[in-house]
């Protein structure tokens, strides 16, 4: 799929999801993907919206994405960010933040050198909250980036909640070049 055809079909999905008026500055309205965010838990690939139940994400996915055309040696920062924590209906918690790694290389770099600035938290949806949306965020780094667990907050369950991610995004400088996003639920969700 070229990034023309991604830029629409991810638009379309963010503008019908409402993630583009809920998110902003985080997504701006006429953002345009400079690379392609391949996400997948196991076999099961994210793409712009599609279901997982709570037993589908429990482990780290795998991540991949090419190299930009324009910055081929840049490192990247990756969020995973829940708007609707702890109910779509009352997002009081958002952005609750679920992961955080910085110093990611373009695939099929190794990517042993990142740092985990948030340890992996899969999402956990009560199954009888309506879907939760999950963002996933590739972000260019400046070139002297060099931040630190204190940087972004806790690992602790409560210390993830009301994550300010536009402002972490923006005070560090980080450009967004990425996005892909999934819907959660419970194990027991029946709707």
């Amino acid at each position: 799929m070229s990034l023309t055809s991604l830029h629409q079909e991810l638009s379309a999905s963010l503008l019908q999801a409402g993630l583009l008026e809920q998110s902003a500055p985080l997504i701006p309205p006429h953002f345009s993907p400079a690379t392609r965010l391949d996400v997948s838990f196991d076999s099961k690939a994210v793409h712009l919206g599609n279901v997982f139940r709570a037993s589908e994400c429990k482990f780290p996915p795998v991540v991949s994405f090419a190299p930009e055309e324009n910055a081929p040696s840049r490192l990247y920062t990756l969020l995973l960010v829940d708007p609707d924590a702890p109910t779509p209906e009352d997002p009081k918690f958002a952005y609750w933040r679920h992961w955080v790694v910085s110093g990611l290389q373009p695939s099929p770099a190794d990517n042993q050198s990142s740092t985990v600035l948030t340890e992996y938290l899969g999402p956990g949806p009560k199954d009888e909250s309506n879907p939760h949306r999950y963002l996933f965020l590739l972000f260019r780094e400046p070139t002297a980036f060099a931040p630190r667990k204190e940087d972004v907050g806790g690992e602790e369950f409560v210390q993830r909640r009301s994550f300010p991610a536009a402002k972490w995004v923006e005070k560090h400088g980080l450009e967004l070049v990425g996005v892909n996003w999934m819907r959660g639920v419970g194990d027991g969700w029946s709707g």
